[in-house]
């Protein structure tokens, strides 16, 4: 049986965001569970998704293409409705389910009247990115597990990543210091020990 089209939904309504622009908010309580919404816009393929926005601006992050499969994206900004708006969210209360090849969002835990909806958008990474990617798709979603960036897998700058391994490099010759002062320490006891057994001979 066919899933019934979902262009519009009781759930949810459209409004500013803090976020981001416009957002999509909780009209009522969402239970955990609950397929929200379906996202729609004009089915093309990979090819014609590059050929369309092949003058978009790079240090734009708008996007409402949506990959359905191999051979299908939807653009959500054209023929679209209201779930083009929901912003991206690291720690989102939504997740993107595709079934029947259509792309549905659904609540992954109960959200409160008046709270913004938000799901991962896991944008993909590519060997072309400019250097400033991670910027240029920074988020700004506001959630402690926020990883500052849209994209997935995420990367950790740089400088993180060489504080990590002198931070590591640190730990690993604080053990090998605490192991020699262990080994001393040992030896020192038995030569303690020796010492006095000698004595009491």
């Amino acid at each position: 049986m066919a899933i019934p089209l979902m262009r519009t939904s009781p759930w949810i309504e459209v409004r500013n965001s803090k976020i981001h622009g416009k957002g999509v908010f909780a009209a009522k309580r969402i239970p955990k569970g609950t397929r929200i919404i379906e996202y729609i816009g004009e089915r093309i393929s990979h090819q014609e998704a590059d050929d369309r926005y092949a003058d978009h601006d790079p240090n734009d992050n708008h996007t409402f293409l949506f990959i359905v499969d191999r051979k299908t994206v939807i653009d959500g900004g054209r023929k679209a409705n209201a779930a083009r708006y929901i912003n991206h969210s690291c720690d989102g209360n939504c997740e993107s389910a595709i079934a029947e090849r259509r792309v549905f969002i659904d609540a992954v835990r109960d959200i409160a009247k008046g709270e913004e909806l938000g799901y991962d958008y896991e944008i993909g990474r590519d060997k072309n990115d400019p250097p400033n990617v991670d910027e240029i798709y920074a988020c700004r979603c506001g959630s402690p597990k926020c990883r500052g960036t849209m994209l997935w897998p995420a990367k950790r700058p740089a400088q993180k990543k060489k504080a990590k391994a002198k931070k590591a490099k640190t730990k690993k010759a604080k053990k090998k210091v605490a192991a020699k002062r262990t080994k001393v320490a040992k030896k020192t006891k038995v030569a303690k020990k020796t010492k006095r057994v000698a004595r009491r001979r």
